[in-house]
């Protein structure tokens, strides 16, 4: 799994055009759908804090997992700022542990595809479901295979004033990883620039694989929706989220 060391300086840059209030509102309710309004809710993959932070704004005592330090130290930044209270944990999401049980957990930003072994996938399902209350909700969302088949072999740069990258992506169709190659151009305290590269791998599953390993850790599965709607997937859906809920150890 990427652990974004360098990119996590300027992550939040250049993940500026993503609408994330828009998307903290649509898991609320999610959330609220699945009877969940208030609570202990975790977050796997938090990245900087940004989703942590609004649902924390939202009511719910929130707790943030995610193994990269980097990414985690601009997350606490922003709690200091905020005044929040976010418990956050240094571990990675395939063998993370709790003191108690949470009545949600969440995972967005596509913090699933990162996990690239079907196996490894069934252990963090296993221990979502062991952390969970009972009748618990378990709410994730991944990229596609049409997203990642439309990326393809592809390069994305974009410069700021202050940081500039450029992404080379290949996607390999028979094993279905999704690789990519950031180079950062991050300007330093002296006014130079300092580069900075790191390499990324991600898994497209099947949706049909997803809804067998939720059921292999025993969670039910209760909805796939197209994101950021309550309609069923289709075929050039980018992004889709699950909803499954704790029935059992």
């Amino acid at each position: 799994m990427a652990t974004y060391e360098s990119f996590a300086r300027v992550y939040d840059l250049f993940m500026d055009n993503i609408p994330y209030e828009e998307w903290s509102v649509y898991l609320h309710e999610l959330l609220q759908r699945g009877g969940v309004d208030d609570g202990l809710v975790l977050e796997l993959g938090c990245g900087t804090g940004t989703m942590t932070e609004l649902l924390s704004g939202m009511g719910y005592d929130m707790i943030g997992v995610d193994a990269a330090p980097d990414m985690l130290e601009i997350a606490l930044e922003k709690k200091e700022k905020s005044g929040a209270d976010i418990l956050y944990l240094q571990q990675d999401m395939r063998e993370f542990e709790l003191y108690g049980t949470v009545r949600a957990v969440v995972s967005v930003c596509d913090s699933m595809n990162y996990i690239t072994e079907e196996e490894d996938l069934l252990q963090v399902f296993r221990l979502v479901n062991n952390y969970l209350d009972p009748g618990g909700v378990f709410i994730f969302d991944l990229n596609t295979i049409y997203k990642y088949e439309q990326l393809g072999e592809s390069v994305i740069a974009e410069n700021r004033e202050a940081s500039s990258f450029i992404w080379e992506n290949w996607y390999d169709e028979e094993e279905q990883i999704n690789e990519y190659d950031l180079t950062l151009f991050i300007e330093n305290k002296e006014g130079l620039y300092e580069k900075y590269e790191e390499t990324h791998y991600q898994r497209a599953y099947e949706l049909d694989t997803i809804c067998d390993l939720l059921k292999q850790a025993g969670l039910k599965l209760e909805a796939v929706y197209d994101a950021f709607t309550f309609e069923a997937p289709k075929a050039d859906s980018e992004r889709v989220y699950f909803v499954a809920r704790e029935t059992g150890k």
